[in-house]
């Protein structure tokens, strides 16, 4: 844009300079012919010939429909002002009017707007002996005709121009996107499955390519720092279960024997603590895993409302013994893609906050929903709820009321689980007292088991 506006001053400073240069050329010639020429009959016509002969040197000058030359005009005024002599379209009295409106000054071409022309004449004048002027005048319309084409040929290049910019950004940037669309899916995909997936490199050696480069090398690191997890937690895991195992074994053999009632009571015991021990610590493995997005997950389709049903029906005895009642509210089958073993533990770990926290008489209330994006398990109750000092760390390990008698990692575990599913949970004491917990997974139909699982 700015080139072409330095273009058509330069063209519109020339066009005008060498109109200017021919116009006071020509308007010189006239003059001296007037001044040289006798004033008598033939004065008229000898000033009319030059003029007309002046006025068809103009190069490269438009026509009017007309037989006419209305480009250029030939004026001779007397010292009076009236019009002694005129060439050129109509009877010279308008061009007269509009001299005598300007005011300018005589060795210097000016513009001039004469009344029934679309287009301004560029006039030089000179001042006789006798007092009179001649003026000569040459239509701006060839000029404005050359700088209008100068502009729509312009404005047509400039759309071109943009047109050609805008499909060049538009194909390189959907380019560039699209391949930073599939790193995003790619490494969407990664962690949610295996980690040893990577996402797609190329062989252009631009951003993007050492974006994916730098993505590669990183998970490189997080999966080998992955793997050195799973290593020491398996091996803490397998050296703590083998001495356990091995006492707990002891304590069996022990109990076996013919002992006497208050001999064996201290081994029952012993052999809850470490089953207790033993529940703790896998647990807290998991836990640790979990948060660390290093949980190895079999996904599988499960049915929630039927693995519900079964988990009541287990519960169900050991519920109604102590006072509890139970209700289920199912909309009918809701069918997600999880871990059945973990989800299995977590619904397992919420029934027994209940069995273990609620005095008797108490009614725990199960709703399992589901809608196009999420299925819903709400798990209320309307016993005391949660202890105020525990309200806002319920998901933190080892935080539990002061009456629990467990080790303050069942929500820990619950929310673990359901975050590496993808899901949320969340939990509050409802407004006319007890407790309620709210988990939340995504819904995923069974094809999207092999892309979660490959």
């Amino acid at each position: 844009m700015l080139a072409f506006v330095m273009l058509h001053s330069f063209v519109a400073n020339d066009i005008q300079r060498r109109t200017d240069a021919w116009l006071t050329g020509e308007v010189g010639v006239l003059g001296d012919v007037a001044a040289r020429t006798p004033k008598d009959r033939l004065y008229g016509r000898v000033v009319r010939e030059v003029a007309e002969l002046a006025s068809r040197e103009v190069p490269d000058k438009l026509r009017s429909n007309g037989d006419e030359n209305d480009s250029v005009f030939f004026l001779q005024a007397g010292d009076d002002g009236t019009l002694k002599l005129w060439v050129g379209s109509g009877d010279g009295q308008p061009n007269l009017a509009a001299i005598r409106a300007q005011k300018f000054i005589s060795d210097v071409p000016y513009d001039l707007n004469v009344k029934g022309f679309n287009h301004p004449f560029r006039v030089a004048s000179v001042r006789l002996d006798d007092g009179s002027h001649i003026y000569l005048g040459l239509s701006e319309r060839d000029e404005l005709h050359v700088l209008n084409n100068l502009r729509f040929r312009f404005f047509c290049l400039w759309v071109m121009l943009v047109l050609f910019g805008f499909s060049i950004v538009f194909f390189v940037t959907r380019r560039m996107l699209g391949h930073v669309r599939e790193i995003t899916e790619a490494a969407s995909q990664i962690g949610q499955s295996d980690l040893s997936s990577r996402v797609p490199t190329s062989k252009r050696n631009d951003e993007i390519g050492h974006l994916a480069l730098t993505l590669n090398r990183m998970l490189d690191r997080i999966e080998n720092s992955v793997h050195q997890l799973h290593t020491i937690t398996g091996a803490l895991a397998h050296d703590l279960r083998s001495p356990l195992t091995a006492i707990r074994g002891k304590l069996e053999i022990a109990l076996s024997g013919d002992l006497k009632g208050e001999q064996s009571e201290p081994l029952v015991t012993a052999i809850d603590e470490l089953d207790r021990l033993t529940e703790f610590l896998n647990v807290s493995l998991d836990v640790a895993e979990a948060k660390a997005d290093a949980l190895q997950l079999s996904l599988t389709e499960v049915d929630l409302d039927e693995l519900i049903r079964v988990m009541i029906d287990l519960y169900e005895p050991s519920m109604s013994e102590k006072g509890l009642r139970v209700n289920l509210r199912s909309t009918g089958p809701v069918t997600i893609v999880a871990d059945a073993a973990l989800l299995h533990r977590v619904i397992a770990n919420l029934l027994d906050n209940e069995l273990n926290h609620l005095p008797a008489s108490c009614t725990v209330s199960i709703r399992l929903g589901s809608n196009e994006n999420a299925a819903t398990l709400v798990v209320e109750d309307d016993g005391p709820g949660f202890a105020s000092e525990i309200a806002a760390h319920m998901f933190e390990q080892r935080v539990k009321g002061r009456d629990s008698k467990g080790h303050g990692l069942g929500l820990a575990f619950v929310e673990a689980v359901v975050l590496a599913h993808g899901g949320s949970v969340t939990a509050s004491n409802r407004p006319g007292g007890g407790a309620l917990l709210s988990v939340s997974w995504p819904c995923n139909t069974g094809d999207k088991i092999e892309a979660l699982a490959f």
